[in-house]
């Protein structure tokens, strides 16, 4: 019964953290000046307006819709995603995107794996596409960014396309690392976004492999 209830009050308390960031990103959102909704992400082939749309897809397509979205694509996953993102970037507002995600704060939805920590890493992660790539400087809470740091794994990295052989990720702002290797330093939550596969801007990470995260490095 201890383990029981102590594994509801982790997934409470993980629901909580998607609840936060998806509200603290909604009122960002709202914040931004028209141009920069036509800004490219970090996420290759999105703008920001692309990518506040997908942030939301999940709590706004039910299953059916889905299944056909997923039949036009031929089964293509990413094809599907990305069509829709284009979609629906293209049909909503800038205000109306943000109030997606700001009313979708509480939804259970998950990815297809991972579970809620997934959906917190789908949330951060697409943030930080659009606040990097803006050079906001918002910085992701340390309860979360370490929640995400601790769940690497090798498999998360291969599905990523993130190659660490003889590197060591080491962060700067938190007691954390990841591999082994010549080390590659970086703030906690730039060192997160390379290990789901975006490339840095210049600048943004230290070490003699770090042109291989880096941006037309």
């Amino acid at each position: 019964m201890a383990n029981t209830t102590s594994h509801q009050a982790r997934k409470a308390e993980v629901r909580a953290l998607i609840a936060a960031e998806r509200r603290e990103l909604a009122d960002l959102l709202d914040g931004l000046r028209d141009d920069q909704w036509d800004e490219p992400s970090l996420c290759a082939g999105w703008r920001v307006r692309e990518v506040a749309a997908h942030m939301s897809m999940g709590f706004r397509l039910s299953l059916p819709a889905t299944v056909v979205q997923l039949a036009w694509a031929r089964g293509n996953l990413h094809r599907m995603t990305d069509r829709v993102a284009r979609r629906d970037a293209a049909a909503h507002t800038p205000a109306e995107l943000a109030a997606f995600l700001r009313d979708g704060a509480h939804h259970p939805w998950t990815p297809p794996v991972g579970g809620l920590a997934a959906a917190l890493g789908h949330d951060v992660v697409h943030g930080l596409d659009v606040t990097v790539a803006l050079g906001l400087g918002r910085r992701v809470p340390e309860d979360r960014l370490r929640l995400l740091l601790d769940g690497i794994r090798p498999g998360g990295l291969k599905f990523f396309g993130v190659n660490l052989d003889g590197v060591r990720l080491r962060a700067e702002d938190l007691d954390w690392s990841y591999g082994s290797g010549t080390p590659v330093h970086g703030a906690a939550q730039d060192l997160l976004l390379l290990a789901f596969g975006r490339r840095l801007p210049p600048g943004s990470l230290r070490g003699a492999p770090s042109h291989r995260f880096t941006a037309g490095g």
